[in-house]
């Protein structure tokens, strides 16, 4: 079977089992010197990767990330992008260039693109998986270093080359729909998977997929907010909105929703009005939605989680707006991610 991209090497055991290697994504609603500085933090605590969101009319991805590349020394980095807002060329060229400022710690991760990013720009999400999968094929074609000449049917490639050799750069794929968990399986590095309910039954696409292709599976990431204090799960009501509205019923029934609230959901979906479901943002959904507990309750049911789901790599989320909140994040999540609590 062909092997995917390794999670980076050296990680603890926990008993027999392989710690899962950790990471952040900074949501880019801080300013953009400190998302440098965030990312410099989780490069000394010891963090294995560090994606930023392209959030359309937020800090710019590619900017931080040329000086968090410069600015750090080990971590992996590398954008949380779609195929909607930028054109695959260009995003081929944004990574590679990423790539040789770090010296050779890039990766990409491509999702479909969320209504917290597409309604601003009034961008309507069409054929995701078609976009996604074109976006990391032309990617793939400009990463061999030859001339590439090729018409998908969402974007064009003319007599277009890199400068450069070839280059193997990971991509990534987050998703929570069943085509797009499918073409990871087939032909993704990684996958990431964000609502803790369902990650079995994503994982599950993942796997039937990839031993279709008589592949292995890609590398089984999970990236949530670990809300180790009851603030931290209360900020979760902001984001949860946006997560329904952009989740197939799959993921709603995994959450526990009824007929009424997933025909809420449709209607929120349909207007683009998230704040129509935010009455069921409770604290018991939140609770299904994410880790949450004291910090040793947290670290317990992410062991669980990695055990059960063979989980490589995990994630939080980064989105305060002030600097020192998210560098005590860090410093106190690692702990808990890496089972290191005392």
């Amino acid at each position: 079977m062909q092997s995917n991209d390794p999670t980076p090497s050296g990680k603890d055991t926990i008993g027999d089992a392989k710690r899962p290697s950790v990471g952040i994504l900074i949501l880019p609603f801080m300013a953009a010197d400190d998302i440098v500085a965030i990312a410099r933090e989780a490069d000394r605590i010891g963090y294995d990767y560090c994606l930023v969101a392209d959030e359309g009319l937020h800090a710019d991805a590619y900017a931080v990330l040329g000086a968090v590349a410069v600015a750090t020394d080990n971590i992996r980095i590398g954008p949380m992008t779609n195929g909607y807002t930028r054109h695959p060329g260009v995003t081929a060229t944004a990574v590679a260039t990423l790539d040789d400022l770090s010296g050779g710690r890039a990766l990409v991760t491509m999702l479909a693109g969320g209504s917290m990013t597409l309604a601003p720009l009034g961008i309507e999400r069409k054929s995701p998986h078609l976009v996604v999968s074109e976006a990391v094929e032309a990617m793939r074609m400009l990463w061999s270093g030859e001339t590439v000449t090729w018409r998908g049917e969402t974007c064009t490639l003319d007599r277009a080359r890199l400068p450069g050799s070839a280059r193997s750069i990971p991509i990534w794929i987050a998703s929570r729909g069943p085509k797009l968990l499918t073409f990871a399986g087939r032909s993704a590095d990684g996958t990431l998977v964000t609502v803790k309910p369902d990650i079995g039954a994503a994982f599950a696409i993942v796997d039937a997929a990839a031993a279709a292709a008589n592949r292995l599976p890609p590398v089984r990431s999970y990236l949530g907010r670990v809300c180790y204090t009851p603030q931290m799960l209360e900020g979760q009501r902001r984001t949860l909105p946006y997560v329904l509205l952009d989740s197939p019923r799959r993921v709603l029934d995994a959450l526990g929703l009824d007929e009424d609230a997933i025909a809420l959901v449709a209607r929120a979906l349909a207007g683009n009005r998230p704040e129509l479901v935010e009455p069921l943002a409770t604290e018991d959904l939140l609770r299904r939605y994410q880790v949450a507990g004291t910090p040793h309750e947290c670290a317990a049911e992410l062991r669980t989680l990695v055990a059960n789901h063979r989980l490589d790599t995990l994630l939080i989320d980064v989105m305060a707006t002030d600097l020192e909140e998210n560098l005590m994040l860090l410093r106190d999540s690692y702990p808990i991610l890496t089972g290191r609590l005392t």
